[in-house]
């Protein structure tokens, strides 16, 4: 299906996009995270790549089902998958583990969660209901989840705060975070202890990727394409209208990814790909669509990419004549973007230079079609 490789491509490079600022101070609003709740188009593109993996999960395990291929080999397969996207995460993490550039490492410091560790354990926990169950049993986990997830924030009581506090100290997934992985959290997460993609608020993005396997699951329906797209676009908007109800109870908040976050983050990327599916797949037109495509292929590696550029701009650093220490990144940014506008525009220039660049990457390896599978 071109537009799902397009939709991801779209979220990859948008993700690369909002990661990659020259200066982390000078950035425009829309390519900031929202301070707490709320959303930006930034919040939009973690919960997208989720409801992704969970639509083409569909594609893949459901033909392989049907063909009688054995579900504990899947599974196997699966848990291998989800433990090599997890290491790729610590590995970024811990890049270069103290080894070069005067890196300062420690294993009692190095951060657990991430973005690649949370999308190997949703995928890990989604294939397995998947595998597991039938659709309405798949149905009936996802509610739960949301379900059991808002019942948890709001009345399960924190030591020294009690039940309910949803700011940033003092919120249910706060205080697992701080105690069960001491040290091991995002630097710099709202407050000291918490991170983003912590232990508990990884069940409401299990089930962002749920409502991918669910979607999956309708676009294999034999229906014409017309009515798949009026449907999700239906679909869609209702589960949009649903998280801003939710939201009076439940604010919508990515650092949390609440429940009224996962609903309406996965109505969202629901009319979106109904957008690209009815230009491209429905209507035919392709031609606008193929860098994105391109981007989709290997979307994977090119964020791993990215990352691992990112931490070698910072890392490589030297002392100048002045006794100065100079970073990379600080080199080049200076020299080629600030020398070219003020330092907003600036700072947003070096964020599309690295899109250009990882998108030149993943055309080479589309041209020698190298499509790293994991």
């Amino acid at each position: 299906m071109t537009s799902l490789d397009v939709f991801r491509g779209a979220t990859i490079a948008g993700m690369n996009l909002v990661n990659n600022p020259g200066d982390w101070s000078h950035i425009y609003a829309p390519w900031k995270h929202a301070a707490w709740n709320g959303w930006t188009y930034t919040d939009t593109v973690f919960p997208f790549f989720l409801w992704i993996v969970g639509v083409a999960m569909t594609f893949s395990f459901a033909k392989r089902v049907e063909r009688g291929d054995d579900r504990k080999k899947l599974f196997l397969h699966v848990v291998i998958r989800a433990a090599v996207i997890f290491g790729l995460g610590l590995f970024l993490a811990g890049f270069p583990f103290g080894l070069a550039f005067g890196h300062d490492f420690s294993f009692g410091t190095i951060r657990i969660p991430g973005v690649l560790q949370r999308i190997a354990v949703c995928y890990l926990i989604s294939s397995a209901i998947f595998l597991t169950t039938s659709i309405q049993g798949q149905i009936r986990w996802m509610v739960t989840l949301l379900g059991v997830y808002w019942l948890a924030v709001k009345l399960i009581p924190v030591p020294g705060f009690g039940p309910g506090v949803l700011d940033p100290t003092g919120n249910l997934c706060w205080y697992i975070d701080s105690n069960l992985l001491a040290g091991h959290t995002w630097r710099g997460a709202p407050v000291p202890g918490f991170d983003p993609e912590g232990i508990f608020s990884t069940l409401p993005a299990i089930a962002t990727m749920l409502f991918g396997v669910l979607t999956g699951h309708f676009l294999r329906l034999n229906t014409s394409q017309e009515e798949k797209t009026s449907w999700m676009f239906t679909a869609g908007s209702a589960l949009i209208l649903v998280g801003f109800i939710m939201d009076n109870w439940l604010p919508i908040n990515k650092n949390l990814w609440t429940s009224s976050y996962s609903v309406f983050m996965a109505g969202l990327a629901l009319v979106c790909f109904a957008f690209c599916y009815w230009i491209i797949d429905v209507k035919g037109f392709k031609k606008w669509s193929k860098p994105f495509e391109i981007y989709g292929l290997n979307a994977l590696t090119i964020f791993f990419l990215a990352g691992l550029f990112g931490r070698l701009s910072t890392l490589i650093k030297w002392t100048d004549a002045e006794g100065t220490v100079i970073t990379l990144k600080a080199f080049y940014y200076s020299t080629f973007f600030l020398s070219l506008a003020d330092p907003m525009v600036a700072s947003f220039l070096h964020s599309i230079f690295y899109v250009v660049l990882l998108f030149l990457i993943a055309w080479v390896m589309y041209r020698k079609k190298w499509f790293v599978r994991i």
